[in-house]
């Protein structure tokens, strides 16, 4: 009898696989990248760039990739700016290094290495989203000369407060070895995979409505096991870099333009207003009745901030 049961428990997982499986390549056939591809430190990364003069260079948060910033760099390359919009390590169209454990820090210097490569040496205004926060500052930190101007959106920048501060329980088991590859390669493209992502896209809008075909685009995307995967490592060393980096977020001089709503469900708008405290070169502007997804829903916003730092 228990031989039984195995055999339909094993043959139930090879189902899910393949069906898994199949969902992915699917994805991938519906969202081709759309932008271009450059190799650094052993590493592609995608990203989408248009437009020319000042670099304008921009960091997606912990869901989507570079496409969050579609409408906004169409809007700064018309504005006179070189918009270029990465897909961060793991995401959209990245890979993901794995000989190193990739934090925010580990993340900006790959950023840097690129910008490097495609000849970008006039110091760059650096815009981050959500979890990019950190990683915007840490960019700043590391690599002061060039960096212009920072602007951040909806930024998660400290520890205290962070929505998973004290560990997450899904993080653990998606990143531990085996059991969470088999987890992510049967359940991901199924009703329940899919339903956590229908959940996530509706939090992180709350209480502002997604554009149309995000959820969609998320589901496939998100929802990948490497993308996934990403996600959640992202999420289990947010905590420690930001408490290890934070108490030297004083050292930036650059002007910074914080830009929180107000409606922002994450506890964005205290830690927007720590930053500011800590940052004597900033400026915190709070607006009405927007939620966390400032680039997505308010791509004129996020160019009325870039356009902010000519007044410092």
């Amino acid at each position: 009898m228990f031989i039984t049961i195995g055999i339909l428990i094993l043959l139930s997982l090879i189902g899910l696989y393949f069906y898994n499986q199949y969902q992915f390549n699917k994805a991938k056939t519906a969202y081709p990248p759309k932008g271009d591809f450059i190799e650094v430190d052993g590493i592609k990364l995608h990203y989408l760039s248009k437009g020319s003069g000042k670099p304008a260079v921009f960091l997606h948060g912990g869901v989507l990739s570079s496409e969050d910033f579609y409408e906004v760099i169409e809007l700064a390359a018309a504005s006179g700016y070189k918009a270029i919009a990465f897909d961060r390590p793991g995401y959209g169209y990245s890979e993901r290094p794995s000989n190193e454990e990739v934090t925010p820090v580990t993340q900006a210097r790959y950023i840097h290495l690129a910008l490097k490569e495609l000849n970008i040496t006039e110091p760059i205004i650096l815009v981050g989203h959500s979890w990019s926060g950190t990683m915007t500052l840490s960019y700043a930190l590391q690599f002061p000369e060039d960096v212009s101007g920072l602007v951040i959106l909806g930024g998660a920048m400290y520890k205290e407060g962070y929505p998973a501060e004290n560990g997450d329980i899904l993080s653990k088991i998606v990143t531990t070895p085996v059991v969470g590859d088999i987890i992510m390669n049967t359940l991901l493209a199924t009703p329940l995979g899919k339903n956590m992502g229908k959940v996530s896209t509706k939090q992180t809008f709350s209480p502002e409505e997604p554009p149309d075909g995000y959820e969609e685009k998320l589901l496939a995307m998100w929802g990948r096991p490497g993308q996934f995967k990403a996600n959640r490592e992202d999420i289990r060393v947010f905590p420690k870099t930001s408490k290890e980096l934070s108490p030297h977020y004083p050292k930036i001089k650059q002007p910074t333009i914080i830009v929180v709503g107000d409606k922002d469900p994450f506890g964005t708008i205290s830690m927007g207003e720590r930053l500011h405290r800590d940052l004597s070169n900033s400026m915190i502007l709070k607006l009405p009745n927007v939620g966390h997804m400032i680039p997505e829903n308010h791509p004129v916003k996020v160019l009325d901030a870039i356009e902010l730092l000519k007044t410092f």
